[in-house]
């Protein structure tokens, strides 16, 4: 493991003083780091939504649900969400769409709250469909989540002209709105053993992203180390560094130093894995201290069964000895009473 994270690492690293075109310098994306106080917070997706096109369609819709799980997130310190769109639901009913965008926004800036969007997703179901989503199977994590475009889509329109029309019309739409703090153009590109398959895609992404020429940054987070051309053109043309980490800190610790070299802000968009020793505890402190942005995966317990082990179901449906990810039950209850008051904590001091 520790040498497959160096060698793919020293290949970005090694990269890292190239410029892509359009990227921000290191000074810009420093200066835009430096205006905003920590960023911490959660993936976010309401309990009621078992992915991401029952959290978007119209008739799943939730407002009242997302306005009373993001008070909980508010009252723990949390200022950011990351927030998974889908390109179907877009296609089903554009201005609609764009609507309940701007309707999530409005809620979540009631709370103080900011949002990042994900586009793309190569994670868990290729075969994303419109219309009645699933029900959650007991005991199995993100059992209805979909990937966006899917596959093979994901390959066979990784440069189509709706693909393209998608992103421009959110980024135009929503591309100077202070209540977006980041684009994060495509989840995990390469994963369910695409690898390189996914690189067209991405290449698009981010050129359909520069050509609108957002207000904010623009990234692709690192998160399997082995995905040499895939990380090198994430690292290499993401304006602010994003990674996933659900490792134990040490290991953790060893992707900061090599990713500091960059010499740009880092977040970690997604760790907190509590039967992995990936914890609030042991890695919520460390990511304040090193002023990197901390997305821990889930808030609330719901229909995506996060607090399911990945690959580990319990058919019966029981609660896990141990929860997974998530930080709250449906009601605003505390998971763990200790968890929350580190939050809250960390959330009040200064960086």
């Amino acid at each position: 493991m520790k040498k497959i994270i160096l060698t793919s690492l020293i290949v970005v690293i090694a990269l890292g003083s190239l410029n892509a075109q359009d990227r921000w310098s290191r000074e810009k994306a420093q200066e835009w780091y430096n205006q905003h106080d920590w960023l911490t917070g959660a993936n976010f997706n309401p309990s009621t939504a078992i992915n991401q096109l029952e959290m978007w369609q119209k008739d799943t819709f939730d407002p009242e649900t997302i306005d009373r799980e993001l008070g909980y997130a508010a009252e723990i310190g949390f200022n950011t969400m990351r927030v998974y769109l889908h390109s179907l639901a877009y296609k089903a009913d554009k201005e609609g769409f764009k609507s309940r965008m701007e309707e999530y926004l409005k809620i979540a800036n009631s709370h103080n709250i900011k949002t990042m969007f994900v586009f793309f997703d190569d994670v868990w179901d290729a075969n994303p469909e419109i219309g009645k989503q699933p029900e959650p199977k007991p005991g199995t994590h993100n059992s209805g989540w979909v990937q966006d475009p899917g596959y093979p889509e994901s390959v066979e329109m990784a440069d189509s002209e709706e693909l393209e029309a998608y992103v421009k019309d959110i980024l135009n739409t929503f591309g100077d709105d202070d209540r977006v703090v980041l684009w994060d153009l495509y989840n995990e590109p390469g994963n369910n053993d695409k690898g390189n398959e996914s690189m067209a895609l991405l290449k698009n992404v981010f050129k359909w992203a520069r050509e609108v020429n957002p207000s904010q940054p623009l990234s692709v987070g690192l998160w399997k180390w082995d995905l040499k051309d895939l990380n090198t053109y994430q690292a290499l043309n993401s304006d602010i560094i994003t990674y996933h980490s659900y490792d134990e800190p040490q290991a953790h610790n060893r992707i900061i130093e090599l990713l500091k070299t960059h010499g740009r802000p880092m977040i970690c968009t997604e760790y907190m894995a509590r039967t992995r020793n990936n914890t609030f505890n042991n890695t919520l402190p460390m990511l304040k201290e090193e002023n990197i942005g901390a997305i821990n995966w889930g808030l609330v317990n719901g229909k995506s069964n996060t607090i399911y082990a990945w690959n580990t179901p319990i058919e019966s449906g029981e609660e896990p000895v141990e929860w997974f990810h998530d930080i709250f039950r449906k009601d605003g209850t505390p998971y763990r009473q200790d968890e929350v008051d580190l939050i809250k904590k960390l959330n009040s001091e200064n960086p």
